[in-house]
């Protein structure tokens, strides 16, 4: 893993970037900190035009995004235009909506459906579709996880993963199990650390938690992960010092 394939997830910063004037600043904190992308996600409704701007005036690489359902299947042609901009080729969904959560078939109707909307993005746009978990994936339907129902279902030839490896641990899923798993269907992956703290699972930066990062960074090069997105979706101190002591952490696994 090189220092420049190692990039920050904004929803970490979500209080600090919805107006234009704080993601400016943020970018370039995130910069300072030792960042060298970032991926777009909780921001406010920022001009596209900006958020490249500041991107570049920063000296950051969007690597990666999270955007609405709605645009997914209303807006692709627009939502396409904007990554094109951005040169941004992962097109990320970062959670599978209420309706298809509870049923294998719904599992089964949104793998069909947000197939057809990834090979509009590859075909037409050169875009990849990534989709993040979370732990109810985890959730056995029938006696099969929500999660290898899309792994089953989904179109391998469009619809990649964006494994959320604290998720998968929640879930009662193996991190490295699971990274070997989506191999050659997944290029980002998102990083952060569980702790126990009062006797619950809480989210921690990198290295702080009780989550085996080396046998994770190992997995994840063998299967080649292009980008290692750090995000803490909670953090206990100032978010910008989560950041920086995540990235501090896996400086020491290179």
């Amino acid at each position: 893993m090189k220092t420049s394939t190692i990039a920050a997830q904004m929803y970490t910063l979500r209080e600090f970037t919805q107006t234009p004037e704080g993601l400016r600043e943020s970018f370039l904190k995130v910069k300072d900190i030792g960042y060298q992308a970032v991926q777009v996600s909780g921001i406010g409704p920022i001009d596209p035009q900006l958020v490249k701007q500041y991107a570049d005036e920063a000296g950051l690489v969007i690597c990666a995004t999270h955007v609405p359902w709605d645009r997914l299947v209303n807006d692709l042609d627009a939502l396409a235009a904007e990554h094109k901009l951005w040169n941004c080729k992962y097109v990320g969904l970062g959670a599978l909506p209420g309706e298809y959560q509870t049923s294998q078939e719904g599992y089964r109707t949104f793998a069909k459906k947000v197939s057809e909307i990834a090979l509009v993005l590859k075909q037409k746009h050169g875009l990849q579709f990534v989709y993040h978990n979370h732990d109810f994936e985890f959730e056995r339907l029938d006696g099969v996880t929500g999660l290898e129902v899309l792994l089953q279902e989904a179109d391998p030839a469009a619809f990649d993963f964006e494994l959320d490896l604290y998720w998968v641990q929640a879930g009662g899923g193996s991190p490295v199990d699971w990274i070997h798993r989506v191999k050659d269907r997944m290029r980002v992956v998102h990083l952060k650390d569980m702790a126990v703290v009062a006797r619950k699972a809480e989210f921690a930066e990198i290295g702080q938690g009780n989550m085996n990062y080396p046998a994770i960074i190992e997995a994840c090069r063998e299967t080649g992960v292009e980008w290692f997105v750090v995000e803490q979706d909670v953090c206990r101190r100032d978010p910008f010092e989560s950041l920086k002591i995540s990235l501090d952490y896996l400086h020491t696994l290179l």
